[in-house]
């Protein structure tokens, strides 16, 4: 009797050790954007074994992914995500401007709060079979053009800010580029919801002939559905699509995890964070890096949204608020 009574304490003993690892350990919610979801599966890897050896603590990450706009929305909807990371900074200001992240957000990390960036390319089927090239090709008659729905996510944001900075870079007018960008979307069959939407529509049910996407879309492609499914384009022109992240205060002084999502973040400017993102086609903001992989982000001709926009904010209002210039030049089919 003695002896199972021991047994029992025991058991009893190695459950409450486990109950209480379980609660020590504590898990952090990252909230970002569609195709940025194979990057973050390796660096919450790395950023968890390096917060083990330099803490000693354990902690698991959760990830939340779907269209940037629609991730900010629910988070302001009541998501409790520990920190955000987007792919256009009016995400983050639409949270900011609700008190939910830090007014001053963009002070909080360097390079403006934007550990990577990318731009936008093009996908085309493999052999490139359209003879697509350039930002002109996409307005041909007889090519069908698949992208994000601006007004649901910063990959489609960028998209049509790319193709209406190309006209505006090779000299064209504000005019000139609203039609440009009117006959580019007549083209586009059906908008995705995100960017991994995009790409589902692109490659799994086969419609149309070329997916305007971000760089790091192409890393992504070749792992999912193999390499050679697709001819990656770099256009002669295109924007500077800087990634954005900021701790979201609302839900770190509930849970209690400040100081743990500040770690998260901060990892991000690592060098070993900067080559994972590297690797994906993400664009480091460590220029030793960037040039490291000089063979994989090719030369392009980048513009700032500032160059034609004021900023995200004021393109924003302008192009994808109701009754914007997207509006305008877009009908819903």
């Amino acid at each position: 009797m003695k002896f199972k009574q021991n047994i029992t304490l025991a058991l009893a003993a190695i459950g409450l050790t486990a109950t209480t690892f379980v609660s020590a350990q504590t898990t952090l919610l990252n909230a970002s954007y569609d195709v940025a979801r194979e990057f973050y599966k390796d660096y919450n890897t790395a950023f968890v074994a390096n917060y083990k050896k330099t803490t000693g603590k354990d902690v698991k990450i959760d990830q939340s992914h779907g269209g940037s706009s629609a991730q900010a929305r629910a988070v302001n909807d009541g998501l409790d995500a520990d920190v955000v990371t987007m792919n256009t900074t009016t995400d983050v200001d639409f949270l900011a401007s609700s008190g939910i992240v830090a007014k001053d957000w963009a002070k909080r990390f360097p390079h403006n709060a934007a550990p990577t960036s990318s731009t936008m390319l093009f996908l085309t089927r493999n052999g490139n079979p359209k003879g697509i090239k350039d930002w002109n090709d996409l307005v041909k008659p007889d090519v069908k053009v698949i992208v994000v729905n601006p007004k649901t996510g910063g990959n489609g944001r960028m998209a049509y800010l790319a193709a209406w900075g190309y006209v505006r870079k090779t000299g064209g007018t504000d005019a000139q580029a609203a039609e440009f960008v009117g006959k580019l979307f007549k083209n586009v069959p059906v908008l995705a919801k995100g960017g991994r939407d995009a790409t589902t529509i692109f490659l799994q049910r086969n419609i149309g002939d070329v997916l305007i996407t971000f760089e790091s879309e192409v890393v992504s492609v070749d792992r999912e559905f193999g390499a050679g499914k697709v001819d990656a384009i770099h256009p002669s022109v295109s924007i500077i699509a800087e990634n954005p992240v900021a701790v979201v205060e609302r839900s770190v002084a509930k849970k209690g995890t400040a100081e743990l999502a500040k770690a998260y973040l901060t990892y991000l400017y690592s060098d070993e964070a900067q080559e994972i993102a590297a690797k994906h086609g993400i664009r480091p903001s460590n220029p030793k890096i960037l040039a490291k992989y000089s063979s994989t982000f090719k030369p392009i001709q980048l513009f700032a949204v500032s160059d034609y926009f004021g900023s995200l904010t004021e393109a924003q209002k302008v192009h994808f608020n109701d009754g914007g210039q997207f509006d305008k030049l877009y009908t819903v089919k």
